[in-house]
């Protein structure tokens, strides 16, 4: 694979985790009912106090098999 092609996939990827992530942080400020940036703390302290990845935390919120946390208001 040529560096070019590399660099494509590589940001081809970046920018599919970027849009799952902005989609949790939608999805969670919805249910939560407060702003997105809560919404990104959220997702971003539990993916770290479980040793996850945030995309993969933010998958499984869209996915709805998150954790139920997630989604309590008043979490």
């Amino acid at each position: 694979m040529s560096e070019q092609m590399t660099i494509t996939a590589q940001l081809q990827v970046a920018l599919d985790s970027r849009i799952v992530v902005e989609q949790a942080k939608g999805y969670l400020s919805h249910h939560r009912g407060r702003g997105v940036e809560e919404a990104f703390s959220v997702l971003r302290g539990y993916a770290r106090a479980h040793q996850s990845k945030l995309t993969e935390v933010a998958r499984s919120v869209l996915k709805g098999d998150g954790d139920p946390a997630l989604l309590d208001p008043g979490g």
